[in-house]
């Protein structure tokens, strides 16, 4: 099985979870040298050259089948590259990252963390 770390809309409780269903989630995880931007609907995390600088992501042990699926759905290596990054337990994990242009203008999540937020019910209907 492959290690991947997942950040945004793959998180449980989030819209493309199902995705992952049927992979066990074996932890939380924090990854240096990251910074993580929210794009309105879906967050991207981009390298940077601050090593203090971290994301919280859930790692899910997947197989083949199940990697190539989410090569598809973050439309690697166009959107989204894959990368191997290591943990501090020693295990390289891949993660889904973006290019820094890509994050232009959007703005920075300090926190290292996102959740979609849930539309008002008072939000206006298009």
């Amino acid at each position: 099985a492959a290690l991947v770390a997942v950040y945004g809309s793959l998180k449980q409780g989030e819209a493309n979870h199902h995705w992952l269903r049927s992979a066990p989630r074996l932890a939380i995880v924090h990854l240096q040298g990251l910074a993580l931007y929210d794009l309105g609907p879906y967050p991207m995390a981009v390298p940077c050259s601050d090593h203090n600088t971290t994301i919280t992501a859930e790692l899910y042990a997947v197989n083949p089948d199940q990697l190539r699926a989410l090569d598809l759905l973050e439309d690697h290596p166009n959107e989204y590259v894959r990368e191997l990054r290591p943990l501090d337990d020693g295990r390289d994990v891949w993660i889904y990252l973006g290019r820094s242009e890509q994050v232009s203008g959007c703005p920075r999540l300090p926190s290292g963390q996102w959740c979609s937020q849930s539309p008002s019910p008072r939000g206006s209907q298009r």
